[in-house]
């Protein structure tokens, strides 16, 4: 660990899921971490069920903390943005504009764009939802979270971030932005979430990227067709909340229009 690294957890304090450390008290390894080594001693048999019940417990207060937050969006990108940057002000101007859609905006509760578009969301006056994650470089809540979820495991995390969601707009960001796209992606392309909008912000970014899947996913037959069309690409904070506002809509009908008919269908007679 870098003394710079050292000395921000030392500052900022340590999140372990609701619980704030400093000093002495900060561990060496995160709660994941400790899970996942690969070479433990049979300790494990004693420690593992309790972990059950810790993992139980981030999933109830989670589901308990967003079950009215109403519909949402999650924003993903980049915690190393800084501020006066063009592209934290994009990220504000989608978390305002998300907002004036009558969206609740949802980040990591980070800095860099998660702050930039809970501030975006907060000064339009509309509901900043952060869901925090325990990291050796701690980064706390950002100031700009009006509801705040801070958990120990990434995989508890993530089904917040789908389950509370209708959509995702992903900005730039690095390889946590892409663990939580392709993740997106996966649940989308194999059906286990109904298909929901996923749009990326900037064209000069995301253009390799995207040129790449065409290029060598779709040539080798790892992807389908229809898949590259879940991966629009587009420039403005407008247009990434208008796709993310119109496939929203669509879907929604879609929905009413099942609900419908399954009850039309119940209710005939024999």
């Amino acid at each position: 660990m870098t003394r710079e690294v050292h000395n921000n957890r030392e500052r900022n304090g340590y999140r372990r899921g609701p619980v704030l450390l400093r000093g002495d008290q900060i561990p060496q390894e995160t709660t994941d971490a400790r899970l996942l080594a690969p070479e433990q001693d049979t300790s494990w048999l004693h420690q593992d069920p309790w972990r059950v019940l810790r993992i139980q417990a981030e999933f109830v207060e989670g589901f308990g903390a967003l079950a009215e937050v109403g519909p949402a969006i999650s924003v993903f990108g980049s915690a190393r943005i800084s501020p006066g940057t063009a592209e934290y002000a994009l990220a504000e101007e989608v978390g305002a504009r998300l907002v004036a859609a009558g969206f609740a905006v949802v980040t990591g509760g980070g800095p860099g764009i998660m702050e930039a578009a809970n501030k975006g969301a907060a000064e339009a006056g509309g509901l900043s939802v952060g869901l925090g994650i325990e990291l050796p470089f701690e980064q706390g809540m950002n100031a700009w979270v009006d509801l705040g979820v801070n958990f120990r495991y990434f995989f508890a995390r993530k089904m917040m971030f789908v389950k509370y969601s209708q959509g995702f707009v992903v900005l730039p960001g690095g390889f946590g932005t892409m663990d939580e796209l392709f993740e997106a992606l996966t649940l989308v392309q194999t059906q286990k979430v109904s298909s929901f909008p996923i749009v990326l912000v900037g064209k000069e970014f995301w253009g390799g990227l995207v040129s790449w899947i065409k290029t060598s996913m779709l040539e080798h037959g790892a992807i389908n067709p229809a898949d590259v069309e879940l991966l629009p690409v587009v420039d403005t904070a407008e247009e990434a909340v208008n796709l993310v506002r119109s496939r929203v809509e669509v879907l929604a009908k879609e929905r009413r229009a099942q609900a419908a008919a399954a009850a039309e269908a119940g209710g005939a007679p024999e």
